[in-house]
């Protein structure tokens, strides 16, 4: 590891074997501790959100805070090793053990937008375009395909499907983009 000063401001040299390109730079020590805890989806039913990620996606809530005030409820969730599963912490450990994670997955839901018949939410990926996906490795895509296929699984891209090959995109309930991938198919 290779720290340097500038103008005050402790460095440390990003890893040899990482990637370079133009805007990368050194790491602040500044940031030591941080950790890039969860991204955030509005969902229009959190009943059937839960369901999708829970059921299909095999993910855990860890943590529920409902804010009936300002009309919103969030949920956390994480997609948690056996072990973590078995040895999941309770009570006010949990929401500890929750925001210290990285790679949560936040459901935020409005009040009121379940029984909207024609209330959804952008997707990202049409104009203007934004928010593009989030994404799951799986231990084998063919298998994962199998399972989203037997749990009737809206398919934006299925592996086979155009250039980008060993790669598919499916869509939760609210039609926001999951890229599924098979790590060892990805060099």
């Amino acid at each position: 590891m290779t720290m340097s000063t500038n103008d005050n401001n402790a460095t440390i040299a990003q890893p040899a074997n990482s990637i370079s390109t133009d805007g990368v730079q050194s790491i602040s020590t500044q940031t030591t501790g941080f950790t890039f805890n969860h991204t955030m989806l509005r969902v229009k039913d959190p009943a059937k959100s839960l369901a999708f990620y829970t059921g299909v996606l095999g993910m855990t809530l860890l943590a529920v805070k409902k804010f009936p005030d300002m009309e919103f409820d969030l949920y956390f969730l994480a997609k948690l090793t056996e072990s973590e599963r078995e040895n999941l912490p309770a009570g006010d450990d949990l929401e500890i053990f929750a925001f210290r994670q990285r790679g949560i997955l936040e459901l935020t839901h409005n009040y009121g937008t379940e029984t909207k018949a024609d209330f959804s939410y952008h997707d990202g990926n049409q104009e203007p375009q934004g928010f593009g996906h989030i994404c799951f490795n799986v231990p084998n895509l063919a298998d994962a395909v199998a399972w989203f296929d037997k749990n009737n699984v809206e398919f934006k891209k299925r592996p086979e499907d155009g250039s980008m090959k060993n790669i598919a995109f499916i869509k939760d309930v609210d039609g926001y983009w999951i890229e599924i991938v098979q790590a060892d198919l990805m060099s």
